[in-house]
């Protein structure tokens, strides 16, 4: 069920950003420049940097054993 979730989330980041590249004019904005206007603030700066410390967190560190644990 993990997997299914990430693929959708993968699959909802390319699609926006598909979407944003073929309507260029339209204003529908890219990842970066989503990513540029909450960058602009130092608030956003710091929401960013805490969002992918728990990303990093939770992807790495809090599942370690899961991964090294023996499959029998």
């Amino acid at each position: 069920m993990g997997y299914v979730v990430w693929a959708v989330l993968f699959g909802a980041l390319f699609a926006w950003e598909g979407l944003a590249l073929m309507r260029i004019g339209d204003g529908f904005p890219t990842l970066s420049e989503t990513l540029g206007a909450v960058m602009r603030h130092p608030a956003g700066r710091w929401a960013l940097f805490a969002l992918w410390l728990w990303f990093g967190w939770h992807t790495f560190v809090r599942g370690w054993h899961f991964l090294l644990r023996d499959p029998s």
